[in-house]
């Protein structure tokens, strides 16, 4: 008799752009506490996911994404490594069963700098991970991680988490950091997306005419910021600037009907943004044979 199985596929899954193959990969999940969600009462917010028939307190995708490109491989963002817990780091496991090593992936590109996008960079030990791989980063992220006086008004824990472990994520990749700016791969162009960090960077995909939006944390809980684009998050550095990058976005991709992906969509993360009665709308995008 066939013993039952308790885990999941590798979370993998493949879309062309043009020329190029995106690789959506998942790192895992986490529990976010419904105290991180600002702009709306945790009742409003409880009832809001209920009624998309999502678990309450929600549980948050994290997603990574492969781009291959002109005989290229870059990785958007490394995922959470063994920081935070069983549930996540699991984007080596998923680089294997794509049949890809940390060796060929030549650029890594970040997001921005928190514990979910950026833990992944090291091991354990503090050793890199992705050897031969330039790192990108937006340079107003690295300054603003790298300042004692934005770090000074905040407790250990906090300083730990999103000051001092960047600092070391970062230190072994020193001598071949790029800033996030232009072309900053084959076909892949830097966006400023600031406020969720003074960085935040999403990275456009074209060719062939065809475009991919890879927009990172615009979006922590599509089911209340969708709809009300003024929900922010504790995790977000400028709240208000973050709405503003949230509401512009929105509007951006919805007028011009551009395919996104991202880091918190429901994986495999790729969606359509529509205008509806309550603001906009997340339309999955059906699976891509």
């Amino acid at each position: 008799m066939n013993a039952v199985l308790s885990t999941q596929v590798p979370g993998l899954y493949r879309r062309r752009i043009g020329d190029i193959t995106v690789t959506a990969m998942s790192d895992g999940f986490y529990d976010t506490p419904m105290a991180a969600y600002r702009g709306i009462s945790e009742q409003e917010a409880a009832e809001r996911f209920l009624g998309r028939f999502q678990r309450v307190p929600p549980r948050v995708a994290i997603n990574t994404f492969l781009i291959q490109s002109a005989g290229r491989t870059a990785l958007v963002d490394t995922g959470a490594g063994d920081t935070m817990g069983p549930t996540l780091g699991t984007l080596m496991q998923t680089l294997e069963a794509a049949d890809i090593e940390a060796d060929d992936i030549d650029t890594v590109l970040l997001t921005h700098l928190h514990p979910d996008h950026s833990n992944g960079l090291v091991d354990s030990e503090g050793k890199t991970i992705f050897e031969t791989a330039e790192l990108v980063v937006s340079e107003h992220d690295m300054r603003f991680r790298h300042d004692d006086a934005a770090r000074a008004p905040f407790d250990a824990a906090y300083q730990l988490k999103y000051f001092d472990r960047p600092r070391q994520q970062v230190a072994p990749y020193r001598n071949r950091i790029r800033d996030a700016r232009g072309e900053v791969f084959p076909s892949v162009t830097a966006v400023p997306l600031p406020g969720h960090t003074p960085g935040h960077t999403g990275y456009m995909v074209s060719s062939q005419g065809e475009s991919l939006l890879i927009w990172g944390d615009i979006c922590h809980a599509p089911e209340l910021q969708l709809p009300n684009p003024e929900v922010t998050v504790i995790f977000d550095v400028d709240p208000e600037q973050a709405i503003e990058t949230r509401r512009k976005t929105l509007d951006w991709v919805a007028t011009d009907r551009l395919l996104i992906a991202g880091m918190h969509m429901a994986f495999p993360g790729f969606h359509h943004i529509v205008r509806g009665r309550d603001g906009y709308e997340g339309l999955p995008e059906y699976w891509q044979y």
